[in-house]
């Protein structure tokens, strides 16, 4: 564990100069800006957490800790940088909140394999199914919202990635593996986690059609929202994982 904070803390130290910079120019009345702080410093909280953790469950559930670790590691250092875009320029991140979601989504997916895989024999397959799906979505948006391809093309692929998503944790092999597993912390992490995947990501296409295919809605607004929706879905993910890894630590200790 020494280290691996060895490791880490220079990691957010470095990322941490750059805010430094720009602390002082963070007004009371930016809420935008105060959610950027406020989920950069929990996503550093919440790395420290989930590797302390590591130490308390059975082997099996290490690499899945680990993931939900480096999830939010990631998530920190980027919201370090997003959070000094918007308070300098009062500009969306777009790019820096594409670039962290091209790597943490991935790994997000990856945990659903990594659940069964703590429990049951599940094939390769899942795993790459997953990642496909992830690359397919955000690919999509991310075209769609920097003018590469119409918003609403983007909108399209990114929809498509997103249903296929849905199916294989819902009604594809992962999900039917999931429902004879024979492990009641697995089965309640897998749920939990595709119930966010299902509610708290719908979070995204909407902010997609309010901002950029409507036009509704301010930069405010959906920063405010994104920010909202990465700290419960990243967060929520890490934590519902561990419950489930701690719950069946312990009915094997």
């Amino acid at each position: 564990m020494k280290k691996l904070l060895s490791i880490i803390l220079p990691i957010f130290t470095v990322a941490l100069i750059p805010s430094l910079a720009f602390a002082g120019d963070l007004q009371s009345n930016d809420f935008v800006g105060v959610s950027f702080w406020i989920i950069s410093i929990a996503m550093v909280a919440s790395t420290v957490f989930f590797l302390v953790e590591r130490d308390r469950v059975n082997a099996k559930w290490k690499t899945s800790l680990t993931v939900s670790a480096l999830v939010t590691l990631i998530a920190a250092v980027h919201y370090f940088y997003m959070r000094d875009v918007w308070v300098e320029t009062g500009q969306t991140p777009t790019v820096f909140r594409y670039i962290d979601w091209l790597l943490t989504v991935p790994l997000l997916m990856i945990e659903f394999y990594f659940i069964l895989a703590a429990v049951t024999t599940v094939s390769i397959g899942v795993f790459w199914r997953l990642f496909l799906g992830t690359i397919v979505m955000l690919l999509g948006g991310y075209l769609g919202e920097a003018g590469v391809i119409s918003a609403m093309s983007g909108f399209i692929i990114g929809m498509i990635g997103w249903i296929y998503i849905l199916y294989e944790i819902f009604a594809g092999e992962a999900g039917q593996k999931v429902a004879g597993c024979g492990s009641a912390g697995a089965q309640m992490a897998f749920t939990a986690c595709r119930t966010i995947v299902l509610v708290g990501w719908a979070v995204y296409p909407l902010g997609y059609v309010f901002g950029y295919l409507m036009g509704a809605a301010s930069p405010e607004s959906l920063n405010l929202i994104y920010n909202l929706a990465d700290f419960i879905n990243k967060i929520g993910f890490g934590v519902f994982i561990w419950a489930a890894a701690v719950q069946d630590s312990a009915k094997t200790a």
